[in-house]
Order: C-alpha cells, then structure tokens, then sequence
C-alpha cells in the first residue's frame, strides 16, 4: 500500500518553527543514553529538595509530551489537535500513589475528564490506571490466590466500588472507558475485575475496554477465552492492544524468582503477536471495538491493509488507532488526514507528580530500536522543507 507516514507537511502542521526545534532537541537528547538516565537522577533531586526547576521543566519537557498541569489547561491542546480530525484520551498521569485519599482524588479525576468527555465530541475516551484505585500489593496478592485480611478486604470492597462507580457513569453519560495494563504479576487481579465489569456494562456495545500487552505470550490465548467467556455470556469486548511498558522489569523480576519470563522471546515473536491480535479483532468486530495503541508503523499498516481487504469504512467507530502525545505525529496527524478514528493520549498533572510518568516514557524511547532516530529523521525533513519553502 501507499505509504502515508513519511508526509511531514500533515504530521507537523500545528507545530510552530519554535516547537519543531524543541522537538528535535528534545528527541537528541533522549537519544543519548546516558544522557537520559543522568538527567533523570538529577531531575528527580532538583525536585525532591524544591529547586526552582519546574519552570525549566515546564518549557521543555513537559509542554511537548503533556496537555497541561489540569483538565482545563488541555483543553486548548484539545481542540487546536481537533483540527486536525486529532482527538484526545484526558490522561491523569501521576504515578505511585499509595493511600486512600490519593485513590479518591483519582477517582474524582477520572469521573471529571468523563463529564468533560460527555460534552465534547473530540474527547471520545476517558482512561485510567488499575492502581491508581487501589494498591498494587492488593492486586498482587489477589492475583496470586493468596486470602485478604479483613482489613484487606475492606480495602478491595473500595476499590471494586471505585471501578464500579467509574464504569457506570462512563455507561451512563456514553462515554468509553480504557483501563490502562499494569505489571504481570498484578494483572491477573485487574483482568478479573475488568471482566466483571465488561459483564455488567458491556450489554449492549463496548464501553469498558481491557489493555492487553501483547509482548506477553500468553496474551493471545486470553484474548480467545475471553470471546469464549462473552460470547457465552452475552457481552462485548472493548480491548486496548499495546506491545508493553515493562518489559526490563517482567524479566528481571522472573529471573529473580525463578519462574519463565512471561515476555515473548524476541521483538519479532513480539510482533507477530501483536499482529494476530489485530486480525482476530478484526475477524471478529461484531462481538468486540479495538484501540490499537501503537508507534510502529507496520502494525498500522498492517490495520489498515486489513480493514481495507475486509471492506471496512474507515470512520467505523469499533477501530481506533491511538499514540501518545508529542510522538510519532506521522502516524496519527496522516491517519487523520484519510479519515481513521485517531486519539492522542495527553497526559496532565502537577509538574512534579507526573515526571516519574515523562522519565519512563524517556527511558522507553531510549530502549525502543529506531523510534527516535525515526523522529528525529522526520523533524529535519519537516525543517528542511519549512526552509525550501521560505
């Protein structure tokens, strides 16, 4: 098929020649490993003695991968990407919250971006994290079968009420609901919750949707006895597929324990399994809606050939394709510009609570072959074509 990436003039239409040249020595910089993890470190410390760096952090950093420090501060990110046929998933990345009046708070945030959802058409999602309602050790405790204390239950009871709450006003106001993967070892706790609640709200069209982490190799296995499971039942799927954010950690921690890495044995086995759960999907959109969350062109392709061989309109509101924002604008501005259903993830929060967020996604680019060079390689056309053009 034609290839629709390598258009500069769509990808970077809304970006200014300042912006650009943020991009590309944002992009250099994290291209330079060490670079990365010292600038992490030294970042961390500033703000954990209360520099005055947040300024500095805001104009760099933080202005190119977030939407702001609250809902209202997106909303102009909103709609200027709306543009462009670009809607927005209203993120509230901050991580690492460990008590019950945290949990509340996110909670709060999350009924919030849906009530903003609700009223506008370019915000068709809202999102959240299993373990921003609840702890992690609880998840993990579940998932390894192990019995709650009282206290511990009393604990859960919340969280199963948070998720509960959540779903139901996303049913409610029609608004679809992604829950974000987590952790191997905490998953199969969210995964059984998420089920139960794709059971109750998914009656009549998908509205709560699963992620699932397709460079675990297990993954393609559940996908199918979940179709089982809801075909049997009477539900819907909505399912989020990514390749994975953990991997360094899944395999240490199964190294360290002595049980079988749950992550496919190499990148291509990766792939090939991302890819079959998008033709399954696919094959099987009468009973399920995919989110495909992706930066690898490929597998984009490898969609869109798909839905063209099986004659599906491209505006049909069961496919979206999503990427974060501040990368790969290659991908979702040209998508948008031949009509696919297109979302860019855009993060919020405090500055401080959010870099742990924006240091993962740092070290995830340093760590993914080729995708920052691929950016950086599209920055310098893009400038190269603004200068011809002068």
């Amino acid at each position: 098929m034609e290839k629709i990436f390598n258009n500069t003039e769509v990808a970077f239409a809304l970006k200014s020649d300042t912006e650009l040249d943020r991009a590309y020595f944002l992009f250099k910089m994290i291209s330079i490993e060490p670079l990365v993890k010292i600038g992490s470190a030294v970042t961390n410390f500033a703000l954990n003695i209360n520099l005055p760096v947040e300024g500095l952090i805001r104009a760099t950093v933080f202005d190119h991968f977030c939407g702001g420090i609250n809902v209202k501060d997106c909303l102009s990110v909103v709609d200027k990407m709306h543009t462009k046929r670009v809607s927005a998933v209203l993120d509230y990345s901050v991580e690492g919250k460990e008590d019950e009046h945290q949990f509340d708070a996110a909670l709060e945030m999350t009924l919030k971006t849906i009530d903003f959802a609700k009223e506008r058409q370019s915000i068709p999602f809202a999102v959240f994290k299993p373990t921003g309602f609840g702890r992690f050790e609880l998840y993990e405790k579940l998932g390894e079968k192990q019995k709650l204390t009282t206290k511990e239950q009393e604990e859960w009871d919340k969280v199963v009420a948070r998720f509960d709450l959540v779903c139901s006003e996303a049913l409610k106001k029609n608004v679809a609901l992604l829950i974000d993967g987590e952790e191997s070892w905490m998953q199969d706790a969210a995964d059984e919750l998420v089920t139960n609640m794709m059971r109750k709200y998914n009656k009549e069209k998908p509205i709560v949707f699963n992620t699932l982490q397709m460079y675990r190799w297990d993954r393609m296995d559940y996908l199918k006895r979940l179709h089982e499971q809801a075909k049997k039942e009477g539900f819907f799927i909505g399912m989020k597929l990514v390749r994975g954010a953990y991997m360094e950690k899944e395999n240490a921690r199964a190294k360290e324990k002595g049980y079988p890495t749950p992550i496919c044995a190499s990148k291509d086995a990766t792939d090939a399994n991302y890819d079959d759960a998008v033709d399954y999907m696919i094959d099987h959109l009468d009973s399920m809606s995919l989110f495909l969350g992706t930066h690898n062109e490929e597998s984009t392709y490898n969609l869109i050939d798909h839905m063209k061989s099986k004659g599906i309109d491209t505006e049909d509101d069961r496919i979206w394709l999503g990427q974060l924002y501040g990368m790969s604008d290659n991908i979702s501005y040209n998508l948008a510009d031949h009509n696919y259903n297109v979302a860019k993830y855009l993060p919020f929060g405090p500055v401080k609570d959010v870099m742990p967020y924006l240091i993962r996604r740092a070290e995830e680019n340093t760590s993914v072959a080729g995708q920052t060079s691929r950016e950086l390689d599209l920055i310098k056309a893009e400038q190269k074509r603004r200068k011809q053009n002068d």
